[in-house]
């Protein structure tokens, strides 16, 4: 069974230009496992500078901003380390790469904790930020899934949203719900040229 762990994931350029993005990390053996899909920003950052940090935060405004354009979130410099945090972090694990399974579309990087800290009580859970979350991710994946599922899943998230959201949880989801939109009209638009395309080649 795989474990992963949602995180954000900063890692920086050869400039030190730093890179944040939500990636589900994975757990193997004593160590956890990057793997961004190709093309990606993270990718080229660890093949030039192999180091990330995983940040372990439950600040929803971040996954959501970071999957709507919204990306430049404060970082703090890490001791003994090439790679900046995220400021809201709860944690956060310095991780080295230490092997790389390059399978073309998604490269495996095989990282070792170096070390870790803490910088925030975690204060308990909260159903709208899980739902975020899952929005988050069904919003990752647009182009992949039904419109039924897309309505269904919605559904259902939206229950633990009207329930337990706080004003950073409902500004999360609106973003996210947003970008639903702009992709719903995006195929909207797409299928509405296709009927007319289909329907001038009768003329």
């Amino acid at each position: 069974m795989t474990y992963i762990r949602e995180t954000i994931v900063t890692t920086v350029d050869v400039r030190g230009i730093a890179h944040i993005a939500p990636l589900g990390i994975i757990q193997q053996d004593d160590g956890w496992i990057i793997a961004p899909f190709r093309p990606s920003k993270t990718l080229e950052n660890l093949a030039t500078v192999p180091y990330a940090i995983a940040n372990y935060t439950d600040d929803m405004l971040v996954f959501a901003g970071c999957l709507t354009g919204r990306k430049d979130w404060p970082t703090v410099a890490v001791k003994n380390c090439p790679v900046p945090r995220l400021q809201s972090a709860l944690s956060h694990s310095v991780l080295k790469v230490v092997s790389v399974n390059d399978d073309g579309l998604r490269p495996l990087h095989f990282c070792k904790v170096v070390s870790e800290a803490t910088h925030a009580p975690f204060t308990g859970l909260n159903r709208a930020k899980a739902a975020v979350l899952e929005l988050a991710i069904l919003v990752s994946r647009l182009h992949m899934l039904s419109p039924e599922k897309i309505d269904a899943e919605i559904a259902y998230l939206t229950i633990a949203i009207e329930k337990t959201a706080g004003p950073d949880e409902q500004e999360a989801w609106s973003w996210l719900m947003q970008r639903v939109k702009d992709h719903r009209d995006a195929a909207d638009a797409k299928g509405k040229d296709a009927v007319v395309h289909h329907h001038g080649g009768h003329i």
